[in-house]
């Protein structure tokens, strides 16, 4: 009976120690799949957490709105990341856009060429297959040559020119137009206190009733006269420095061709001629020179007649238009000087 009963009791014991040990790896075996579990709980919502993010960020760069044009409404990028344009260069520069592609004089431009070293001439009118390879997201163009096989490529706005009729108008409807108002803003302050400094280093210089004339002259021997939205600077001298337009010239008046005979009648307090000489053959200016009339200028006598660079007076984007501000005050205040 002993020997009976100490089995018994040895093979309970050894039962118990089993079973035991069976709920042991049972328990563990679970937490190991809930450890298990949880991490992949973790990695999904990262991937979903990521793929949130992802998916913000396509949303972003995707959003589009309407866009009222001369050629009806048409659906823009609201934040557009590729830009190509015809003559827009500076403009769209001048509110942080990223120009892929720009018609060749703009790398003339001596204010934002520096800025183009990663654009693309696109020539002009403006090159389909060109701007085809440059996957653009959104086209700008001042002529509407190439409009209709340029707008199957991407959103293609048509601004006229003279749509925008001064600086501040000008950066308004760029900034806008590229999804960029606060940099529009930014930009007008820094132009305005550029102004406000120009104008500050004139005093004593020049007052209300000193006159400014903006003229050009042609290798053909033709010769103008500007107001202040025809480019050679007249946005700086007659709108930024504020100083007087001649009597003959008024704003509804911008562009008026000229006798050499009939010069005398437009002449200014400061004169300021562009040659337009592309071949820079220089005898337009050579003739004009000889002439009894240029020699006979006021101007003239009191070293108050300045020959201005075309390709850095001719612009009339917002940053030549700022830049020029300097380049006008400096010419002024050294004439003074020479007077003195």
């Amino acid at each position: 009976m002993f020997i009976f009963k100490s089995k018994s009791i040895l093979s309970i014991c050894m039962l118990f120690i089993v079973f035991t040990l069976v709920l042991a790896g049972c328990g563990n075996a679970g937490k190991a799949t809930d450890e298990t579990g949880s991490g992949s709980g973790q990695t999904t919502e990262n991937q979903e957490s990521t793929g949130t993010d992802t998916a913000q960020n396509e949303s972003t760069e995707s959003e589009t709105r309407d866009y009222e044009t001369d050629k009806g409404t048409i659906t823009i990028p609201a934040h557009p990341k590729r830009i190509v344009t015809d003559y827009y260069g500076g403009e769209i520069l001048s509110v942080g856009g990223n120009l892929i592609g720009v018609e060749p004089s703009a790398f003339d431009n001596p204010f934002i060429k520096d800025k183009l070293k990663n654009t693309t001439d696109v020539g002009y009118p403006v090159n389909v297959e060109k701007t085809l390879e440059l996957q653009p997201d959104l086209i700008v163009v001042m002529y509407d040559d190439n409009y209709e096989e340029l707008s199957k490529i991407a959103p293609t706005v048509h601004i006229p020119y003279g749509t925008a009729t001064d600086i501040y108008k000008t950066v308004e409807l760029f900034g806008d137009l590229i999804g960029q108002p606060e940099q529009a803003k930014a930009f007008i302050t820094e132009y305005e206190k550029k102004a406000a400094e120009g104008r500050e280093k004139l005093k004593g210089i020049v007052d209300e009733n000193t006159t400014v004339g903006l003229y050009e002259l042609t290798d053909k021997g033709d010769l103008w006269i500007f107001g202040d939205n025809a480019g050679r600077g007249g946005q700086v001298v007659y709108n930024a420095l504020k100083l007087k337009m001649p009597s003959k010239v008024s704003k509804d008046n911008q562009t008026v061709q000229l006798s050499l005979e009939v010069l005398p009648e437009y002449a200014t307090d400061y004169m300021f001629m562009t040659v337009y000489d592309p071949e820079k053959k220089g005898e337009a200016l050579k003739e004009f020179k000889k002439s009894k009339v240029w020699n006979g200028l006021d101007a003239v006598k009191n070293h108050r007649f300045f020959e201005n660079d075309f390709d850095t007076f001719y612009r009339y984007d917002p940053i030549a238009i700022t830049a020029q501000i300097d380049l006008f005050v400096d010419l002024i205040t050294k004439s003074a000087e020479q007077n003195k």
